[in-house]
C-alpha cells in the first residue's frame, strides 16, 4: 500500500493536471483507505477505552463513564443493571461495577469513559481534629481515627444532649456506622418526633459528611443560646448518621478520602440494594449488604417521622417515589417542603446557580424523583414504603469531593434548610392514643380519609402513644384504628402551613370474636391487670396452649403444655402494656385482652 505521504502528492499531481483516469484509480484507493484507517482509529478508541476501564476496575472496583439516550423506556431498562448516577438532557452518566458493565456492553450502546469524581478531586486536606482549631475551622475532611474521636467527644461533652449509638459494629473493611442522637434529656423516651439525617451512602458523595459533623457540633454548642436550636433540641428527638458508607470514603485507607469510591467494599451500590416497592426484595439481583441489614434493623427498632439523606453530583431535592410515576398522596406537601429547602440555599448562597438544577424540569432544585429517572432499590422509597417515613434525597453538590475549603461555604448554603426540614417535624397532627379505660399507651393507625395511600398513613409509636402527621394546609378528616378497638373518626380539622394541632386520643376496646368456643366458661385468665405473672385454670386437666399477642397482631410468645389444670406464665420481661391471652384447651378457645402494669 502506498505511504500517506506518497498518496496525497499523486492525487495533488492530478488534480493539478486533470488525470481523470488516474484520479478515479485513486479515488477507489482513497476510500478503502479512509475506511481501513477510520475502523483502525475506532478500534484503537475503543481498545484504550476498555483499557481504562479495566484499570478503573483493578484500582477501585468500579468505573464512571457516559451514554447518550433521550429513550426514557430505555434509561429505565438499563438502570436495573448499572448504577446510573445523573441523567441531563439526553446524557446518561453512570457508574458500574465488573460484571455490571459486562452487562451493558451486551446491549452495543456507545459510550465514553468518565473520570472518577475523585480524579477531579483537588485541595482535599485530612486532619484528625486533634486540635480545636482544626474543629472550628471546619474546613477540612477527617480522617477515620478523626471521625471516631469526634464523635466520641460530642457524647462526652454533652452527656445530657448527646449519646452515640452504633448502627453498625463493623462493616466488611472492619469499620463502623455510627450515629448520634440529639435531644434534651436524651436518655428519657417523650412525646417527640424522630428525626433522621444520614449522609454519604455513596461513599464519593461527602459534603453531607462533614456538615452533618458540623450540624451535631451546631446543635450542641448552641444549645441554651440560641433560641432557635433550644427548642428544635427540646422538642425533636435528632438523629444524625454522618457516615453511611465508611468503606467507600475510606477505600484509598483510614487518612485520606482523595480515592472514594461510590460502592461499599463489595462493589455493591447501597442506595439499589434496599426493598423496592415495585421490584421487591433485592432488586438489584444482590443480597442484602451488611450495611443494608445493619440500618433496615435501625429503622425497625426506631420509629423516624421524618429524614433525609445526602448525596452529591448535582443540587437539588429529590422527592417520592423513586421507583414508580404514581404521585405520592402528600405530592403538594413535598413540593412545598422540597423549594423551601431549594429556596432557602438559593438564598443563603454567594453566587447565583447553587440548587437550580433541574430534573424533572418543572422547578429549579426540586424534582419528582421517577420525573428525573426511576431507581429501584432507593433508601428513599424504603424508608416512605416500609416505614411511614417521609425521607427524600438531597444532592448539595454538583462536584461529589471538594474541596475542603470549600467546605465552609457549602455549610452557609445549607445550615437554614437543614433547620428548616428539621423543624416541618413539629407541624402537622399530632397527639397520643391511649386505651380509654386504662389510659395505657396504644400502637395504632392514623388516617387521612379519603387522602392516603401507598403507605402514607402513620402509627403511633411506643413507650409513648404519640403520633405526628405532617401534611399540606387544608381540611382534614383523621381515623384512628388499633386491633381490638373500636375506630375513630374526627372530621373537618382545618390546619394551614407551618402550624400543629394537637389531638390526645382515647380508644375503647371493641368485643372479641371469638369462634370455635364450646366451653367458654371452663378457661379463667386471672389476675388482670397483672404485676408480671398470669395464671390459667380449666376445670379439668387438659392440653393448653397459650398464646401472647401484642396489640399490633405479633406473637411474642407460644407455650404448649400437657394434661395441666393450672398453669402460672411468667411475663416480667415483657414491657408494660396492653396484650391479648390466646388459650387453646380440649374444651374451646378463649381470647382475652390482658394488661400488664408492673
Amino acid at each position: 500500500m502506498l505511504s500517506g505521504k506518497i498518496f496525497i502528492s499523486i492525487i495533488y499531481l492530478c488534480i493539478l493536471y486533470k488525470c481523470e483516469y488516474v484520479m478515479k484509480i485513486l479515488r477507489k484507493r482513497f476510500i478503502i483507505a479512509f475506511g481501513i484507517l477510520l475502523i483502525t482509529t475506532i478500534a484503537n478508541s475503543y481498545a484504550q477505552s476498555i483499557a481504562i476501564a479495566e484499570n478503573g476496575f483493578k484500582n477501585r472496583g468500579e468505573i464512571c463513564f457516559s451514554f447518550s439516550s433521550s429513550n426514557v423506556q430505555q434509561i429505565n431498562m438499563i438502570s436495573k443493571i448499572i448504577s446510573i448516577d445523573k441523567v441531563s438532557g439526553n446524557k446518561v452518566t453512570a457508574y458500574a461495577n465488573r460484571k455490571g458493565f459486562d452487562e451493558f456492553l451486551a446491549l452495543n450502546i456507545p459510550w465514553q469513559i468518565q473520570p472518577h469524581s475523585t480524579d477531579l478531586a483537588t485541595g482535599i486536606v485530612m486532619s484528625d481534629y486533634s486540635s480545636s482549631k482544626d474543629i472550628n475551622a471546619w474546613d477540612t475532611y477527617p480522617t477515620y481515627a478523626g471521625y471516631l474521636t469526634m464523635m466520641s467527644q460530642f457524647q462526652t461533652n454533652f452527656p445530657n444532649l448527646c449519646k452515640i449509638d452504633t448502627i453498625l459494629a463493623s462493616t466488611p473493611g472492619g469499620r463502623k456506622i455510627l450515629v448520634a442522637k440529639i435531644s434534651k434529656n436524651v436518655n428519657t423516651p417523650a412525646d417527640k418526633p424522630q428525626f433522621l439525617y444520614t449522609s454519604s451512602m455513596h461513599g464519593d458523595e461527602i459534603t453531607g459528611y462533614v456538615l452533618m459533623l458540623r450540624l451535631i457540633d451546631y446543635l450542641l454548642t448552641n444549645y441554651g443560646t440560641n433560641p432557635r436550636v433550644t427548642n428544635l433540641v427540646d422538642n425533636i428527638e435528632i438523629w444524625i448518621n454522618p457516615l453511611a458508607n465508611p468503606d467507600g470514603t475510606y477505600f484509598g485507607g483510614n487518612s485520606s478520602v482523595s480515592f472514594a469510591t461510590r460502592f461499599n467494599s463489595n462493589w455493591v451500590d447501597l442506595n439499589r440494594n434496599y426493598p423496592d416497592p415495585i421490584s421487591g426484595n433485592h432488586p438489584d439481583g444482590k443480597s442484602w449488604q451488611p450495611e443494608t441489614q445493619a440500618f433496615m434493623d435501625f429503622a425497625t427498632a426506631h420509629h423516624f417521622n421524618m429524614s433525609a439523606n445526602f448525596h452529591g453530583g448535582t443540587e437539588l431535592a429529590n422527592y417520592v417515589w423513586d421507583s414508580k410515576y404514581d404521585l405520592n398522596a402528600d405530592d403538594n406537601w413535598w413540593n412545598y417542603v422540597s423549594k423551601e429547602y431549594a429556596d432557602s440555599c438559593k438564598k443563603s448562597s454567594s453566587f447565583n446557580g447553587y440548587f437550580t438544577a433541574t430534573g424533572d424540569g418543572i422547578y429549579p432544585g426540586v424534582t419528582n424523583g421517577a420525573g428525573w429517572y426511576l431507581v429501584n432499590g432507593g433508601r428513599q422509597d424504603y424508608m416512605n414504603y416500609w416505614h411511614h417515613c417521609r425521607e427524600v434525597t438531597l444532592e448539595i453538590s454538583s462536584t461529589k469531593l471538594v474541596s475542603a475549603g470549600e467546605l465552609p461555604n457549602f455549610w452557609n448554603y445549607n445550615y437554614l434548610s437543614l433547620l428548616n426540614y428539621m423543624q416541618q417535624s413539629l407541624y402537622g397532627f399530632r397527639g397520643i392514643i391511649t386505651d380509654s379505660i386504662t389510659n395505657l399507651p396504644l400502637r395504632a393507625k392514623v388516617t387521612v380519609v379519603g387522602h392516603d395511600m401507598d403507605s402514607t398513613e402513620v402509627y403511633s409509636a411506643l413507650p409513648i402513644g404519640n403520633y405526628h402527621r405532617p401534611i399540606k394546609a387544608g381540611t382534614w378528616s383523621l381515623k384512628f384504628e388499633a386491633p381490638g378497638y373500636c375506630p375513630k373518626i374526627i372530621s373537618n380539622l382545618v390546619i394551614t402551613d407551618k402550624q400543629s394541632i394537637r389531638n390526645d386520643i382515647k380508644l375503647a376496646p371493641c368485643d372479641v370474636s371469638i369462634s370455635n368456643i364450646d366451653s367458654f366458661d371452663e378457661i379463667k385468665i386471672y389476675p388482670n391487670p397483672s404485676l408480671g405473672t398470669i395464671s390459667i385454670r380449666v376445670d379439668s386437666p387438659s392440653q393448653i396452649t397459650f398464646e401472647l399477642i401484642d396489640i399490633a397482631g405479633k406473637t411474642l410468645l407460644l407455650n404448649h403444655y400437657q394434661n395441666l389444670a393450672i398453669v402460672n406464665i411468667n411475663l416480667s420481661s415483657f414491657s408494660n402494656g396492653i396484650y391479648w391471652a390466646k388459650v387453646k384447651t380440649n374444651s374451646g378457645v378463649k381470647v382475652h385482652k390482658i394488661i400488664l402494669s408492673k
